[in-house]
């Protein structure tokens, strides 16, 4: 073989190397960008960007050898998808992520099964009165989003009822959030009446906003009064498919019909996702309330739980840091999820 065609071979086998080292997803593709809102078997619907259709989508053939020990596709990823016509599409490229709630697949230990792609936030719903706050479940939501370095917020739904129904001894809703409302966005919102939710939308414009809470809060009610075209029961997969019905997974995105551009994630899979990710030496940056006093304890890897010279203790027993706050890190450091 002459040297200029060696040198164009070895040129060619470099590049489909680099191509394939760095994976379909970062490879720039063609069609229309979009959102995946859905997932079901090989199915996904894509939310385009620039105008209001979503196309039942399946994914090109080069896009499929490329990912390794994660979903192929997620609800959330962004995509480039090509328009095939009746109402369907073919996903080209992928997007990296900039973040995934993920959790282990169960049958395997070094697969993650993504929940939700690029969150840009989350929204953790609980509410006033029936039932009555779960302090500790909102703690173990907080921790999660802090792993994930995911902005968070709380809705506190079902004000209304503070008036209307017997306290029975229960503290009123601000007294129980009040050690929240330092280092989170709270909203003390009604579905019934319509207290605090224009502020609340406007804090959900433009992103993509993962919502959990415990059952009976009424997050179901909330999600449609922000989208009240939203069907959060799955139907038939469209009739041009010819596939019909299929099972979704339990993450959604709805769009706002009145924002483009925002998206609410239906995902009560989030309930189910274990601490396992966070190194226990970690836990302690996942509480904002310790930051400022964490490096200044007189052992350096203090773990805040009975060390003399813990200045996290210290700022407890001060009222610096909320008794309850740290009483929920000592039980997470011990592995008490209840």
């Amino acid at each position: 073989m002459a040297r200029a065609d060696r040198s164009r071979s070895r040129g060619r086998t470099e590049v489909a190397q680099n191509r394939q080292s760095r994976g379909a997803n970062e490879v720039p593709g063609t069609g229309v960008p979009g959102i995946v809102t859905r997932s079901f078997g090989k199915f996904y619907d894509v939310a385009l960007n620039d105008e209001p259709r979503t196309l039942l989508c399946t994914v090109k053939g080069a896009v499929k050898r490329e990912r390794r020990r994660t979903d192929l596709v997620a609800v959330g990823d962004r995509v480039r998808v090509t328009d095939v016509g009746e109402g369907e599409g073919q996903i080209e490229s992928i997007e990296p992520r900039t973040r995934s709630l993920k959790r282990l697949a169960r049958l395997t230990t070094d697969t993650e099964q993504v929940i939700l792609a690029n969150p840009d936030q989350a929204l953790f719903v609980f509410s006033a009165r029936n039932p009555l706050p779960h302090r500790r479940m909102l703690d173990r939501f907080l921790v999660l989003a802090e792993s994930e370095d995911l902005p968070a917020m709380i809705a506190v739904n079902k004000m209304d009822l503070e008036a209307s129904e017997p306290a029975d001894g229960a503290k009123p809703a601000r007294v129980v959030f009040r050690d929240y409302d330092d280092v989170y966005p709270v909203h003390y919102v009604s579905v019934t009446t319509g207290e605090g939710l224009l502020d609340l939308f406007d804090a959900l414009k433009g992103k993509i906003t993962v919502v959990a809470g415990p059952s009976g809060v009424g997050k179901s009610s909330l999600l449609n009064t922000f989208h009240p075209l939203g069907d959060r029961t799955i139907g038939d997969v469209s009739s041009a498919t010819g596939k019909g019905k299929h099972t979704t997974t339990a993450t959604q995105l709805y769009r706002l019909a009145d924002d483009p551009s925002t998206f609410v994630a239906d995902t009560p899979g989030i309930r189910a996702l274990a601490l396992h990710g966070i190194d226990e030496v970690d836990l302690d940056r996942c509480f904002p309330e310790f930051r400022t006093f964490l490096g200044g304890c007189f052992y350096p890897d203090c773990t805040h739980l009975h060390e003399p010279g813990c200045l996290i203790r210290e700022a407890v027993d001060e009222g610096t840091i909320p008794v309850e706050r740290y009483q929920s890190y000592v039980a997470l450091r011990r592995g008490e999820h209840e």
